[in-house]
């Protein structure tokens, strides 16, 4: 079994004359929790686009699951899933009839949806909440409702744009727990995040500057490389020479 889920060849996003990706190339392997930061402007988010099927690269190449980033954008979209710090579950529907529509959308049969809903309910001991809107729920709860929800179809990657931005220290916390035991079971997590703790947490982490990939590796031996006590001051050192941003 091929142990690469993500693999990035020279991957290149132009908008004109505005190279917003430039050449980035990478492997995330299964079950690994890759940290792919970067400040405002460094083109994590349309590098993140390009992997999501979500928007078409200049040049390079890049696989996703199995599926090509030039040619099967769709598949892809099938085939992931996929949660913003933007909140995109429905507040006006019920949890039960959120995870129902995003299931049928990810492809579940109505056995299927039921099986895998009330397993997720249960674990996140939101069984009592089934009928609960979820525009009524703490903002805590409705992302780590999300993160379930995104996971509903037992995909290989999941993407994770700033999943904890806002919620609180304890929040943040049991999230991270979920991420784990979900790259333990074998979900590969690529995740962006603007708190430098976080980056702690992953296995690998990238850092994008400028468009390009600057840095690659484990947090410790990214610490050891710039003689850094956190990943924040790795963070720091690399952004500082940064020629653009928002």
């Amino acid at each position: 079994m091929n142990d690469i889920v993500i693999s990035v060849r020279e991957l290149t996003k132009r908008f004109g004359d505005f190279t917003a990706v430039d050449r980035i190339s990478f492997d995330v392997r299964r079950g690994e929790i890759f940290g792919f930061l970067g400040a405002n402007g460094a083109g994590k988010t349309t590098a993140m686009r390009m992997l999501c099927g979500l928007s078409f690269p200049t040049s390079g190449s890049g696989i996703v699951a199995g599926y090509d980033v030039m040619r099967e954008g769709e598949q892809i979209k099938r085939h992931i899933g996929y949660m913003s710090q933007r909140f995109s579950l429905y507040n006006d529907l019920t949890v039960w009839e959120n995870m129902r529509l995003f299931a049928g959308i990810y492809g579940l049969s109505k056995n299927q949806t039921e099986e895998r809903a009330a397993e997720l309910l249960e674990r996140l001991n939101f069984s009592s909440e089934r009928n609960t809107l979820v525009g009524s729920l703490p903002l805590g709860w409705k992302q780590k409702l999300s993160f379930a929800i995104a996971t509903i179809h037992r995909p290989e990657v999941v993407f994770l744009d700033e999943p904890t931005g806002g919620v609180d220290p304890v929040t943040r916390r049991q999230f991270w727990a979920m991420i784990y035991e979900a790259a333990e079971g074998g979900t590969t997590i690529f995740v962006t995040t603007h708190y430098m703790d976080e980056a702690e947490y992953c296995s690998r982490v990238s850092i994008m500057v400028d468009g390009e990939v600057r840095a690659l590796d484990t947090p410790a031996r990214l610490k050891q490389q710039f003689a850094a006590e956190s990943m924040d001051e790795v963070f720091r050192t690399l952004a500082r020479g940064a020629q653009r941003g928002e």
